[in-house]
């Protein structure tokens, strides 16, 4: 994947009943999902691992193009809290391999209560970058971790800071770290996960994924407001909103079909 490129997804590929019509069938839904769009982020490995098996049954079925970010467990992220987990990482890093060159992205998203301490944070970062040559992008809550020091120490270690809506702090609401990449997470408001996002709001965040695409960034949009269904809706919105030249086009897909850009 290049740079200055808008990519847009949603955490998980499950295509809501009223979406069906622009996922259309033969497939399962990751495979329909993959079709129109070009990433999608993987949240249930935060919950529970998966076998490598499945990873690589996930990457045999979407397109050459199409790019998967994992978010880490929480074993390593709430429980170990980012110390310690050199055991943990290994064994979810033999997991998530299994996507082979499809694997672009790990997310390490960290509770509200960690607060930034530079040793822990560089310790963590520097054996993770020991291990695996996939980039990683973190979404901190703590109001800590937005001071300079912690944005410095990311953005040495080539580590992406997340943007973030609802933002815990009125700087979470804008990328940071490491300057190469911009990662939206948008998880819903006034009730996180679960509400939908009106016409303003969507024009905002893809103005704010144009603004990032401008300054040589590679942009990654997620929406993960997913328990009410609504992530699928607001991704083709914002899809339609953002400017031509700054999707990734054109996509070719499986038997080089070329994936056209949907309108309305």
């Amino acid at each position: 994947m290049g740079k200055q490129a808008c990519f847009m997804g949603t955490a998980g590929w499950g295509i809501p009943t009223r979406y069906r019509q622009d996922f259309p069938e033969p497939g399962s839904h990751l495979e329909r999902y993959s079709r129109h769009f070009p990433i999608v982020e993987i949240d249930t490995s935060f919950y529970k691992p998966h076998r490598r098996e499945t990873y690589e049954r996930w990457a045999r079925s979407v397109p050459e193009h199409f790019r998967f970010a994992v978010k880490m467990p929480k074993a390593i992220t709430h429980e170990r809290r980012l110390a310690g987990c050199d055991d943990l990482l290994d064994s979810f890093l033999q997991e998530v391999e299994g996507l082979g060159a499809k694997l672009s992205m790990l997310l390490v998203q960290l509770p509200p209560s960690l607060s930034f301490e530079p040793d822990v944070a560089s310790g963590f970062f520097d054996m993770a970058g020991k291990r695996t040559q996939t980039r990683l992008t973190c979404e901190p809550r703590h109001p800590s971790w937005f001071e300079a020091e912690a944005g410095a120490l990311l953005a040495d270690r080539r580590v992406a800071r997340v943007a973030a809506d609802p933002a815990p702090v009125p700087a979470a609401a804008s990328p940071g770290g490491w300057p190469g990449l911009a990662y939206f997470r948008w998880h819903g408001a006034p009730r996180v996960y679960y509400s939908d996002y009106d016409a303003e709001s969507l024009a905002r965040f893809s103005g704010q994924m144009a603004a990032a695409a401008a300054s040589g960034a590679e942009v990654w949009g997620i929406f993960d407001n997913t328990a009410g269904g609504h992530a699928l809706g607001n991704a083709l919105k914002v899809e339609t909103m953002i400017p031509q030249a700054l999707l990734p086009s054109p996509l070719v897909g499986e038997g080089g079909s070329v994936r056209q850009r949907r309108d309305g």
